[in-house]
């Protein structure tokens, strides 16, 4: 391979003082988005992958044009009916962004079409519809844009029967927003300008200039977020205030907007819960004296928690996730050994059932079920092997309706693939699931190429999903694994609590245990293991590759947060300090010498690292540009190997990459083409 002479960023030293300690950092510059230097050394680093990789753009093009073609441009969602509409999503073919529809009382009358998003994106580089509520008389669309993928958003509104799109703009404001029931206010979250924090809440009236809009809630506590909504029953209007730990709610009768809210239960610390409506009792899930959460109810007019009474009890081997209410039944997910599980509860108190699914390692959700009185239960389930698939299940009956499965056009065919579920060994004695998917040609024998991925941090589960993306990989001899490490949610609400604060390092070597574990299993080859994670998950791989660099052929760090100690001593930039009780508060020296220790950024050292391809979002608002691009710089001037150290920044997009529908798959298609040269280079 023709490799070019890689960018060489400029070393100038910054002193870091805290807790009798002087960090150096020679990349702080990178900090400065304004300073021309910046946007040279990120436009270079680019331009040296291009070079480097410019004998992979075939590859890339078949890749992308593979994924491409399973997709079913001409597609439609499931339609759900709401308040005397039926309501879907369609794209069009050669068309990259959604239009959103609607139809009156069946789905034989005329379409609607609310908004599409191909003409509002035609004069922006990068778009995304943000959210969007309609009016209780079904007359007025609310709807959120972003146009930078920095998640600021502006609020527009059309009248959907007119087609009139109101002259008032809403700038500056966050995707979450709903109304009144009068039909006129609007309410909606902004953010701090600086930290991007859910702030404020405020009340807007149509017609109006927002410039007087009201605010009707300000967040004083810079650990919290807030934000608005409204109970399934659309009688109250709820403002959510949370933190990692802890969690607060008012409620206002949605017919009087003007009123005043009311608190259920002032927040407390380590006390989780959240809330719903129905008939005369808000329903409350809740952490209290319950680990693995269980549900609970209140009367409305006495809603704080002196007035709690149980409704299903905590288990300590069954995470209660969320649930559905209906007028006769209870619907419940939960996780179990990792795997998500329905349970139907009448309210009468006849018997219960679970919904029964057969294969090894699944994802079945709750879908959208807007009605109250109904015995059909929308959800949804997928697995490594199986599409998307929506049912409609009849509560009562225990009958399911497959109403669509995500068509995957092509040759692919299930029954060429296999599934399998991995309990790992880790040092301490925990057992680490790991869900593993392969075409059933690829030999299982120690000699196959294997992707693990993972993310392991703020309690979110990774479940075992389909992708048909992914089978471009699959079908060239890969095998792709997820391990559900601790810092997720999967084994219960402890399994996130053993992998939090100072618990944090179980996240890593949960990692290398289970890669170790597939090795064993011959699941992979020892010379051609690589690894993924982004975000959160890249630091993750981060960490990991400092730790055991030798275990990796590769790996790939999407939007990598590999500057945490940096990062979280700064409260001036998003996402600090409501983060504080996820990775600790490094004015603490406590958590900041244990930070420090696992850092990425902070302990890079003269080592031979693996092959690296990370990414950068210019615009990112959750992992700020620098923090991956200040990584590549050290790792360069510091590492002693001769591997492949790619950094590719998107100049136009944020945290979530590129939008449209297809945009993104280029991403993808480059990361595919960095696994199979890697793995090329190696067999050859």
């Amino acid at each position: 391979m023709n490799t070019p002479t890689h960018p060489v960023a400029p070393i100038q030293e910054f002193q870091l003082e805290k807790h009798g300690h002087t960090r150096i950092d020679p990349y702080y510059w990178l900090n400065d988005r304004d300073n021309p230097q910046v946007m040279t050394y990120l436009n270079a680093e680019n331009e040296y992958l291009a070079a480097t990789f410019a004998h992979t753009n075939d590859l890339q093009s078949k890749i992308f044009a593979e994924i491409k073609a399973r997709i079913k441009e001409d597609d439609s969602s499931v339609p759900f009916f709401e308040n005397g509409f039926w309501y879907y999503t369609r794209f069009e073919e050669g068309k990259d962004y959604p239009i959103f529809c609607r139809k009156k009382e069946t789905l034989e009358a005329d379409e609607d079409i609310m908004l599409d998003a191909n003409i509002l994106a035609e004069e922006h580089d990068y778009f995304s519809i943000g959210s969007w509520s309609i009016s209780q008389d079904n007359a007025i669309i609310a709807y959120s844009q972003d146009t930078q993928g920095r998640r600021i958003h502006s609020i527009r509104f059309k009248n959907l029967i007119t087609g009139e799109t109101y002259p008032e703009v809403i700038q500056d404001v966050t995707s979450n927003l709903v109304w009144a029931n009068d039909n006129t206010t609007l309410f909606y979250t902004k953010q701090d300008p600086q930290t991007l924090r859910y702030a404020q809440i405020f009340r807007h009236t149509l017609g109006t200039d927002p410039e007087e809009d009201n605010l009707v809630y300000e967040e004083p506590d810079e650990t919290f977020y807030t934000r608005i909504m409204k109970t399934k029953s659309k009688k109250y209007l709820l403002i959510r205030s949370t933190q990692t730990v802890s969690s607060e709610y008012q409620f206002l009768d949605a017919n009087t907007p003007h009123g005043t809210f009311q608190i259920i239960q002032p927040r407390q610390r380590d006390l989780e819960y959240y809330v719903d409506h129905f008939k005369d009792h808000f329903y409350i899930q809740t952490n209290l004296h319950a680990s693995n959460f269980r549900l609970m109810r209140t009367p409305v007019d006495a809603p704080w928690l002196a007035h709690w009474e149980e409704v299903i009890p905590h288990r300590t081997d069954v995470l209660l996730e969320y649930y559905e209410i209906f007028k006769e039944y209870l619907v419940v997910a939960e996780r179990r050994n990792g795997l998500m599980e329905l349970r139907i509860r009448p309210w009468d108190g006849s018997e219960e059932h679970y919904i029964e699914f057969e294969e090894p390692a699944y994802l079945a959700y709750i879908s959208i079920n807007p009605q109250f009185d109904t015995h059909t239960l929308r959800f949804g389930y997928t697995s490594m092997t199986t599409p998307r698939s929506t049912f409609d299940y009849d509560m009562q009956t225990r009958e399911r309706t497959l109403l669509k499965q995500q068509e995957v056009l092509g040759t692919f065919n299930k029954a060429d693939y296999q599934t399998d579920r991995l309990y790992a060994p880790a040092r301490d004695g925990a057992s680490i699931p790991i869900s593993i998917v392969y075409r059933k040609d690829t030999p299982i024998d120690g000699s196959a190429p294997l992707l693990l991925y993972a993310y392991g941090s703020y309690g979110a589960s990774l479940d075992a999903g389909f992708s048909s993306p992914r089978l471009s990989l699959l079908d060239r001899g890969f095998v792709y694994a997820i391990a559900h490490i601790r810092g997720g949610e999967e084994l219960g609400r402890q399994w996130y609590e053993n992998g939090k604060l100072l618990n944090k390092k179980n996240t890593f070597t949960d990692y290398i245990d289970a890669a170790e574990d597939l090795l064993n299993n011959q699941y992979a080859s020892p010379d051609l293991l690589f690894g993924k994670g982004g975000s959160a998950g890249g630091l993750l791989i981060g960490a990991v590759i400092n730790m055991r660099p030798d275990l990796w052929r590769g790996v790939i760090a999407d939007v990598p947060f590999v500057d945490i100690v940096t990062t979280m001593l700064d409260d001036s930039i998003p996402l600090t300090t409501n983060e504080y009780d996820e990775w600790g508060n490094p004015n603490d020296p406590r958590y900041y010498e244990y930070m420090l220790s696992y850092s990425p950024y902070d302990n890079v050292e003269e080592k031979d690292y693996p092959n690296m391809l990370v990414t950068a979002g210019l615009h990112d608002s959750q992992v700020q540009y620098w923090e991956p691009a200040k990584w590549v710089a050290k790792l360069r001037a510091t590492k002693t190997d001769s591997n492949l150290l790619l950094l590719k920044t998107n100049m136009e997009a944020g945290h979530s990459g590129a939008s449209g529908r297809y945009e993104r798959y280029k991403e993808v298609a480059l990361d595919y083409a960095f696994l199979l040269e890697l793995t090329k280079r190696k067999n050859s």
